[in-house]
C-alpha cells in the first residue's frame, strides 16, 4: 500500500524542485547521521573540501555520508544534509538510469561535487546546463565496455570530467564544468549528425549483402538437397557446382523463390540428378529419351534468360556424353555427388524462408536490448530486421554494427530471457525532482512530529508547572495549617497556663482568704491590729478589737484612747488583711509566713 501511494505521489515542477530543496538541505534530520549536538558556529564547522577532492581524484565509489562518518570532525547541518541528499540523488540515478553499470557508477561519483557545491550554494548547486547534461546520458544507453572505439571515446570524455571537476574543486568555481558539458554537448551534435550517416550507409550495405547471403544460401539448399546421398557422373557434378548454382544464385538475387525461372532452374536440377543416377533413370527408359531430347534446349533457355551471357557449348558437352551414354544402356562411372568432410555446407530451412509478421517486428525495432549481467552485460540495438534474410542487425546505436542474429534465435534467446529488453531510462532530472518530492515529504511529516512534540512538551511543561503550583500551594496549605494548629496549641497551652495560673491565684487566694478568716476567728477581744497608711505622711493606726458582733459578723476596733471607732465586717476585714492593708498583732507573724509562701509559689508558677 506505502508503495502504490508512493507511485501515485505527484512528482514536483522542476521550478519547484530548487525550493524544496533548500528547504530540505536546513530542515531534514536523518537518523544515525553525526549531526552537532547544539547549533554549530560557521566558522567552527570542519573544512571538507579537501577529503571530498581526494576522494574524487581516486574515483572512490564510496558515499559521502560513510565518508564523514569515518573521520572525527565536526560537521554542520548543511554539510552532513548536502552529504545525505547527494548520496541520495546519485543511489536512485545508479539504479534507476538504466545505464550500463559501469558507466552510471562513474557519474554516480559525481556526490562528491553535489555534495560539496550543495553545501555552498545551497539548491543554487545543481546549475541547469548541469541538470541537462546529465538528462543527455540517455544517449549513451547503448553504451558498453566491449573495448571498441566507440565505448574507449565514451571512457575519455569522463577521464576529461575528472579534470574538470578536479579544476573545480581547486578554484571554487563551477564553471570549468559547466564548460565540459557545454564541449560534451557540441561533440554530441557532431557525433549524431556522423552517426545518422553511419547508419544509413551500415543499412545499405547490409541490405546488399543480406540480399547476395540469401541467393548464396538458397541455391546451396536447392543444390545440397537434390545431391544428398547421390553418386553422379564427374561431369554432371561439375557443371552443377560451375555453372547451374551460379544461375540459381542469379535467380534468387534477381527474382527470389517466387518466379518461374526458380521454377524451372529446380526442375532442370532435379532432371540432371535423375539422369546421372543409374538407380533412378534406370526405372523408366522412355522417359530417359524424352529427356535427354529436351534437357539441353531447356537448361540454353532458361540460361539465356538470366543471364546476359550465353552458356559456351563446352559446358554442355560433358553433360550431352553422360546422356549418350545413358541412352546406349552404359553406367559411367560415379563420384560422390557433395565434397567429403562437409565442404559444402548447406542448410535446408532457406527453402521454406518464410519472413516473421510486420507487427512483430515492428515491436522490436527501434529498441535496445541486454545480454548479460553486471559488468559482463552487452547493449545492443535492434536496428532493423533484413528482410532478404530475415536476420537482425545489431549496432551500438551509432551506425557501427555488433552482428547479425536469425529471427529465429532472436525469438527464441528473447522467450528464454537470456535476451532482454532494456528497461525504460530515467534521466537524471527526473530522478532529482522524484528524489525532492519523496524528502520534501519526509520532511513535512518531521516538521509534523517536530510541532507535535514541541505542543507534547509544552503540555507536559505546563502539566509540570500546574503540577508544581498545585504541590507549592498544598505545601503552602500544609504549612499554613501546621502554622495555624502550632498557634491554636500555643493559644491553647497558653490559655491552659493563664487558667491554670487563674486557677492557682484563685486556690492561693483561697488559701490565703481562709488563712486570713482563720487569723480573724482568732481575734479575742483586745487583739490588736494594725491599718497601713491611706496617704502619704500618715503613719498606720493600732486599733484594738472592742467588740465582736456574731449576729452581723461585724467587728469593732477603737484606738489606744477608745476612741476612733472602726468597724468591719468578717469578709471585710479578710479582704483588707489578704490585701495587706491590715495586720493582726500576736498572730501576724505566723500569717506572714503563709501569705509569703503563697506569694512565692505565685511567682514561680508565672515563671
Amino acid at each position: 500500500m506505502q508503495q502504490s501511494t508512493q507511485n501515485k505521489r505527484k512528482v514536483l515542477p522542476r521550478k519547484q524542485v530548487a525550493k524544496k530543496m533548500a528547504d530540505v538541505l536546513s530542515g531534514i534530520r536523518v537518523p544515525d547521521l553525526p549531526y552537532p549536538a547544539g547549533r554549530l558556529p560557521a566558522d567552527a564547522a570542519s573544512d571538507w573540501r579537501p577529503l571530498l577532492l581526494s576522494c574524487w581524484m581516486e574515483q572512490r565509489d564510496e558515499t559521502v555520508t560513510r565518508l564523514i562518518r569515518s573521520v572525527s570532525l565536526n560537521w554542520s547541518v548543511q554539510q552532513i544534509n548536502s552529504a545525505y541528499i547527494a548520496d541520495r540523488i546519485m543511489g536512485v540515478f545508479l539504479k534507476t538510469s538504466g545505464l550500463h553499470p559501469e558507466l552510471a557508477r562513474r557519474i554516480a561519483r559525481l556526490r562528491f561535487f553535489f555534495a560539496w557545491r550543495m553545501n555552498l550554494e545551497g539548491a543554487g548547486a545543481l546549475h541547469e546546463t548541469l541538470i541537462q547534461w546529465l538528462d543527455s546520458l540517455q544517449d549513451c544507453r547503448g553504451w558498453s565496455a566491449s573495448g571498441g572505439r566507440s565505448a574507449k571515446v565514451i571512457l575519455d570524455q569522463l577521464d576529461a570530467l575528472v579534470i574538470a571537476v578536479s579544476g573545480s574543486f581547486d578554484s571554487g568555481d563551477i564553471e570549468p564544468v559547466l564548460a565540459f558539458c557545454r564541449h560534451w554537448e557540441d561533440d554530441a551534435a557532431r557525433r549524431e549528425q556522423q552517426n545518422e550517416r553511419l547508419r544509413h550507409r551500415l543499412l545499405v550495405t547490409e541490405q546488399g549483402a543480406a540480399r547476395q547471403r540469401r541467393a548464396e544460401q538458397t541455391a546451396r539448399a536447392l543444390v545440397g538437397r537434390a545431391l544428398q546421398n547421390r553418386q553422379l557422373p564427374q561431369a554432371v557434378v561439375g557443371f552443377i557446382f560451375d555453372h547451374w548454382f551460379r544461375l540459381l544464385k542469379q535467380i534468387v538475387w534477381e527474382e527470389g523463390t517466387e518466379g518461374e525461372n526458380w521454377r524451372h532452374a529446380g526442375k532442370l536440377l532435379e532432371w540432371l540428378v535423375w539422369i546421372g543416377d543409374p538407380g533412378l533413370s534406370d526405372q523408366d527408359r522412355n522417359r530417359l529419351y524424352t529427356v535427354g531430347e529436351q534437357i539441353g534446349d531447356r537448361i540454353t533457355d532458361v540460361w539465356n534468360r538470366v543471364l546476359d551471357k550465353p552458356l559456351g557449348e563446352e559446358a554442355l558437352e560433358g553433360v550431352q556424353a553422360v546422356m549418350v551414354a545413358r541412352l546406349r544402356g552404359e553406367i559411367p562411372d560415379l563420384v560422390p555427388a557433395l565434397p567429403a568432410d562437409d565442404r559444402f555446407s548447406w542448410d535446408s530451412s532457406w527453402l521454406t524462408f518464410s519472413a516473421p509478421a510486420e507487427k512483430e517486428v515492428a515491436l522490436m525495432t527501434g529498441r535496445w536490448f541486454v545480454e548479460g549481467e553486471g559488468n559482463s552485460e552487452q547493449r545492443r540495438f535492434f536496428f532493423a530486421l533484413l528482410p532478404e534474410t530475415c536476420e537482425v542487425l545489431w549496432t551500438n546505436g551509432a551506425g557501427v554494427k555488433l552482428g547479425l542474429l536469425p529471427w529465429s534465435r532472436f525469438v527464441e534467446s528473447f522467450d528464454r530471457g537470456t535476451l532482454r529488453l532494456l528497461p525504460p531510462l530515467k534521466p537524471f532530472g527526473e530522478v532529482l525532482a522524484e528524489t525532492i518530492t519523496s524528502l520534501s515529504v519526509v520532511l513535512e511529516r518531521q516538521k509534523l512530529q517536530r510541532e507535535q512534540a514541541a505542543k507534547e512538551a509544552k503540555a507536559r511543561a505546563e502539566a509540570l508547572r500546574r503540577e508544581k503550583e498545585e504541590a507549592e500551594q498544598r505545601r503552602q496549605q500544609e504549612q499554613a495549617a501546621r502554622q495555624q494548629e502550632l498557634a491554636r496549641r500555643q493559644q491553647a497551652a497558653a490559655a491552659q497556663q493563664l487558667a491554670d495560673e487563674e486557677a492557682e491565684q484563685d486556690r492561693l487566694l483561697r488559701e490565703k482568704e481562709a488563712a486570713a478568716r482563720e487569723l480573724v476567728d482568732s481575734i479575742k477581744l483586745g487583739g490588736w491590729i494594725v491599718e497601713e497608711s491611706t496617704g502619704e505622711g500618715q503613719p498606720p493606726v493600732r486599733l484594738k478589737l472592742a467588740v465582736r458582733i456574731n449576729a452581723s459578723k461585724k467587728l469593732v476596733f477603737v484606738d489606744r484612747l477608745g476612741l476612733n471607732r472602726s468597724e468591719f465586717l468578717v469578709d471585710q476585714l479578710v479582704d483588707e488583711i489578704v490585701a495587706g492593708h491590715i495586720r493582726v498583732l500576736g498572730l501576724s507573724a505566723e500569717f506572714d509566713d503563709t501569705l509569703s509562701r503563697v506569694v512565692g509559689r505565685i511567682r514561680v508558677g508565672r515563671n
